[in-house]
């Protein structure tokens, strides 16, 4: 990895529907069982997401900063195919990173999906200073699709 990249991209055929893919991925309540850094602990009683400019409230733990929530503003909706978010430490704005979850049919039972972690918007100099971009790894993405798989598939 290079020290100017700004994303990491990874992607995977799902054994499901793009429907039922989404369906897991829009209910934050969900989020803990999709998460391959382990840093997502619980949502905080958040309404499943119908749109962009909601934002969903996540509690949070690793084990530098301890317990913390996040704000997360959702920036891209596109029902069944598209979920984005910026995520703030609670009570601030977004200082730019953001996840992109993208759907691609490949059937009525199969369906790739890519998961986009970017932080390419970060400029805030004090934000840099704090935060070592990439907070999450490749591989630890990876698990995330390995673990969506796993939910949607019930298993």
């Amino acid at each position: 990895m290079t020290t100017d990249q700004t994303s990491i991209v990874v992607s995977r055929i799902i054994d499901a529907s793009a429907a039922d893919i989404f369906n897991l991925l829009s209910n934050p309540e969900r989020h803990h069982e999709l998460d391959g850094s382990g840093m997502v602990v619980s949502d905080e009683k958040t309404d499943r997401i119908t749109a962009s400019g909601q934002v969903f409230t996540m509690n949070m733990n690793n084990e530098k900063m301890g317990d913390y929530q996040t704000e997360n503003h959702v920036t891209g909706y596109d029902h069944n195919k598209l979920l984005a978010w910026q995520t703030a430490p609670a009570g601030t704005e977004p200082k730019g990173w953001q996840w992109v979850w993208e759907l691609e049919p490949q059937g009525a039972d199969s369906t790739e999906v890519t998961l986009t972690y970017d932080w390419s918007h970060v400029t805030d100099k004090e934000t840099l200073k704090q935060v070592s971009f990439p907070m999450v790894s490749k591989d630890e993405l990876e698990q995330s699709l390995n673990m969506l798989a796993a939910g949607v598939s019930g298993a």
